[in-house]
């Protein structure tokens, strides 16, 4: 199985100062490109790959667009997701994944992005260079969207269901949805609902 684990950033991550400690996922024909702003402690994760917090929701919210099962990608009994279909749907429907910090110091010992010290931030426009067919940037956090906001030059952060153009790109939209996270105050359907209009809006999914 390939490993999607940055073994020299993890190497390399000490002081207090954390590095990604994952390579970006970016399938040629990645239409859309989901930034967060980091991943949780390892202690955390279920599997090795983007949204890798078992009690997070994005891969069931996808899990219940596109197969009508919120439990699609989650292997029930031993609590993980299952990360090789996870990959091969990313790669044919064309989701990018990275995160808008390179690296960060955590100011508490949780996973709350409010805690989190920026230190590198990312090089998007290096990644948007290696995806021809990109038409968006979806942020899904409040730290990750004024991250790029900052980053690339985007005077007005969006808002919850709405978009941006990003400057100095000819129709690249930053198009912010609601968080996967169970900390966000909005029921499960509500982010099914928000996640399968705007996957509409991107001619991925029927809304």
């Amino acid at each position: 199985m390939t490993s999607y684990l940055n073994t020299e950033n993890i190497e390399r991550s000490r002081g207090g100062v954390e590095y990604h400690p994952l390579r970006p996922f970016l399938p040629e024909n990645a239409k859309l490109l989901f930034l967060g702003s980091f991943p949780p402690q390892r202690k955390r994760w279920c599997m090795d790959f983007y949204y890798p917090n078992f009690i997070n929701d994005h891969w069931r919210i996808e899990g219940q667009i596109f197969f009508g099962d919120k439990n699609h990608f989650v292997d029930v009994p031993n609590k993980r997701f299952k990360i090789d279909e996870i990959v091969a749907f990313c790669e044919e429907k064309g989701l990018a994944f990275f995160d808008t910090s390179t690296a960060i110091r955590r100011l508490q010992d949780n996973a709350s992005d409010k805690f989190l010290e920026v230190v590198e931030p990312t090089d998007i426009p290096a990644l948007l260079r290696q995806l021809p067919h990109l038409r968006a940037i979806v942020t899904t956090g409040e730290k990750a969207t004024e991250t790029i906001c900052k980053t690339m030059g985007i005077s007005e952060i969006p808002k919850v269901n709405t978009s941006s153009l990003i400057p100095h790109t000819s129709s690249i939209i930053l198009y912010r949805l609601p968080s996967s996270s169970r900390a966000y105050p909005l029921s499960f359907d509500k982010k099914v609902d928000a996640y399968r209009c705007f996957f509409d809006f991107i001619s991925l999914q029927s809304c």
